[in-house]
């Protein structure tokens, strides 16, 4: 009897470290492995190099984008009439897409009047490995000093996003 629950032991043991190996390592995304603003290659319109020492030390609201995604449209327009709202933070908007679509975006949504508000295509597409995008809108909010407060995948409400700034 006791030869068998000795067996039981081994085969629950080896069954479990059996099944335990075959699960996915989980890889921490680089974002959560060193939470601070990451270092942006953002090609501007006027052909310019937006990186992270151009920022100013303020509060930041990357948003990743494409200019022809639905939900990425929903969200500027939402955040288009809560522009007031936004203004005391810096707002970077990267995108994946052409130029020509960026462009075109920004002059939709007139954003070149916005003095807080850069935008710009991730030429080197470091950023969605970065936060291993999954899908859009993706934001990604610092404090003054740099450092990550949170991230929100998908439309996003500007309330929400206000409060996540002033919960730190």
């Amino acid at each position: 009897m006791n030869c068998m629950k000795g067996i039981l032991f081994v085969l629950s043991v080896v069954i479990s470290t059996i099944s335990f190996a075959q699960q996915p390592e989980r890889v921490e995304p680089p974002y959560k492995k060193n939470p601070v603003l990451p270092p942006l290659e953002i090609l501007q319109p006027d052909s310019t190099t937006l990186t992270r020492a151009d920022l100013k030390k303020q509060e930041t609201l990357i948003m990743y984008f494409s200019p022809d995604c639905d939900h990425c449209i929903k969200q500027m327009n939402e955040m288009n009439k809560r522009m007031k709202d936004l203004k005391k933070l810096q707002i970077i908007m990267v995108t994946y897409q052409p130029m020509d679509l960026l462009v075109d975006f920004i002059k939709t949504y007139k954003l070149q009047k916005y003095s807080n508000i850069k935008a710009g295509r991730d030429a080197k597409f470091l950023l969605p490995g970065f936060y291993q995008i999954k899908s859009l809108p993706y934001f990604a909010l610092y404090d003054k000093e740099g450092k990550l407060i949170t991230v929100f995948e998908s439309n996003t409400k500007v309330d929400t996003l206000i409060k996540a700034f002033e919960k730190k």
